[in-house]
């Protein structure tokens, strides 16, 4: 049986400027694609995230955020590289980047009282055979578990797809990686970074692991949706002081991240775009 939670029915205007600040992202990932070389620093790449969203008349969503015993994040945008899953600084991988790094990028934005909020790979300059198939399975993933974020579905939904083709073996249509845990895609809503409802990559494995699961995919509701997968673990490391998560093995990760608003016919992608950019950039 389905749960519900309440989401009060939004306006047209309310659609307009989320999608405007979903697009904002876009663009920002388009210039920053484009712009991307070897030798640059996260400190470079994050300014020139900075410079953008001036541009776009944007603010970051995550410069300043607090959470927990953490200090405010320091950076404009997340920047993660190779084994860093989420939420790496400018200021915590220091070596410029060179061919075959694996570099994420999370950019979040506040436009006119909305957030956008959507994260893309981008690998260096040259690509190995399991870096492609784990770009090509974060990409999959990601679109094919958006085809479930319908209202004749709950959010397992989601997470049963996403994990059969992540964790699944080939014959089960899968890749044979590992979505890494205690990471999800959350609900946000006007002047409001994080709501309900968390979206978890994977199944829950006892009753109220994931209470969220059965929630009914109801209209109006908008989330940010983004499977992190690693080559070797789902597992990571982190200190309760500092913002990068690491998987625990140092294997490479990826990180896929589409804004959905859940519409009565079914879903929209606000972030539409993102999968036209590059795999390969500098």
């Amino acid at each position: 049986m389905f749960k519900t939670i309440s989401k009060p029915s939004l306006a047209q205007r309310d659609i307009d400027d989320a999608y405007a600040a979903a697009q904002c992202v876009v663009t920002t990932h388009r210039r920053l694609a484009d712009s991307l070389r070897v030798g640059q620093t996260l400190a470079q790449v994050d300014q020139f995230v900075a410079r953008t969203l001036e541009d776009l008349k944007c603010k970051s969503c995550f410069l300043g955020y607090k959470v927990g015993r953490k200090p405010p994040f320091p950076s404009h945008a997340c920047v993660s590289v190779n084994d860093c899953v989420v939420h790496g600084t400018a200021g915590a991988y220091l070596k410029p980047l060179k061919p075959g790094d694996v570099l994420k990028v999370d950019v979040g934005v506040w436009h006119r009282g909305w957030v956008g909020d959507a994260a893309w790979t981008y690998v260096i300059k040259e690509m190995t055979p399991d870096v492609n198939r784990l770009t090509d399975c974060g990409k999959e993933s990601l679109s094919k578990g958006i085809e479930q974020l319908i209202p004749a579905n709950s959010y397992l939904a989601w997470a049963q797809t996403v994990q059969r083709i992540v964790e699944g073996s080939a014959q089960e249509g899968g890749y044979g990686f590992h979505l890494v845990r205690g990471l999800g895609g959350h609900g946000y809503r006007f002047k409001r970074l994080h709501d309900t409802p968390y979206v978890s990559n994977v199944v829950p494995t006892y009753p109220g692991e994931w209470p969220d699961a059965l929630t009914r995919c109801e209209p109006g509701t908008v989330i940010a949706v983004e499977p992190m997968i690693a080559i070797g673990t789902g597992v990571t490391k982190e200190t309760l002081k500092e913002w990068p998560v690491f998987t625990a093995d140092g294997s490479l990760s990826v990180h896929y991240e589409h804004d959905v608003m859940i519409t009565p016919e079914g879903n929209r992608v606000l972030t539409e775009g993102l999968e036209t950019l590059p795999d390969l950039v500098g």
